[in-house]
């Protein structure tokens, strides 16, 4: 090992150091772009659009008698075919005819939430046709725009008739963190 230091050392003979600046040079950011000011505006447009996870912007308009259909990627069709054909039993509903927009979406917030903690796996949304409001369906269109953006939501469909056909609406619930780990304990005691 010495004799590569020794080496090294012969070989750096007569080398001398650089002189360094002590003058440190310092680069003034330039002024944003319009682009990049116009796409901050936008971002912070955007974020200002989402109260409680729910898009405030203006829904895709449905008409009173527009079937509604969604489903999360993963959900197995037999599921999904189950709870359109409304096999599943209910195990909450609530209705919102003659509420306003913004109370409609609190109480669809709280409803989803209390459903789930309380384990239900199907409810039923009542928003009613919206026959004679202005823009018709004016409820349905921002009750089925809503739905989707909630993590809880797995899929919706329209109700069947006895359960109020193009006025109501099925929403497949996913499993509450609780519900999960009693199912897991409950297997797993089957399993020992």
């Amino acid at each position: 090992m010495t004799d590569e230091l020794d080496l090294f050392r012969q070989q750096l003979q007569g080398v001398a150091p650089i002189k360094q600046d002590r003058h440190l040079s310092y680069h003034t950011p330039s002024q944003p772009s319009d682009a990049q000011l116009a796409r901050r505006a936008s971002a912070c447009a955007q974020l200002d659009d989402v109260k409680d996870g729910l898009s405030d912007t203006l829904p895709p308009q449905l008409k009173p008698d527009d079937l509604v259909s969604y489903k999360k990627s993963g959900i197995q069709e037999g599921v999904f075919k189950k709870l359109r054909l409304g096999k599943y039993s209910i195990g909450d509903r609530i209705d919102l005819h003659k509420l306003r927009i913004e109370q409609a979406r609190l109480q669809i917030l709280k409803f989803i939430h209390q459903s789930q903690s309380n384990g239900h796996r199907c409810v039923l949304i009542i928003h009613g046709k919206g026959e004679k409001s202005t823009p018709p369906a004016r409820m349905k269109s921002y009750v089925c725009h809503w739905l989707p953006q909630l993590d809880e939501v797995l899929a919706l469909h329209t109700a069947q008739p006895m359960h109020g056909g193009y006025g109501a609406i099925y929403v497949l619930l996913r499993k509450s963190l609780e519900r999960k780990i009693d199912n897991q304990e409950h297997h797993a005691r089957h399993l020992s």
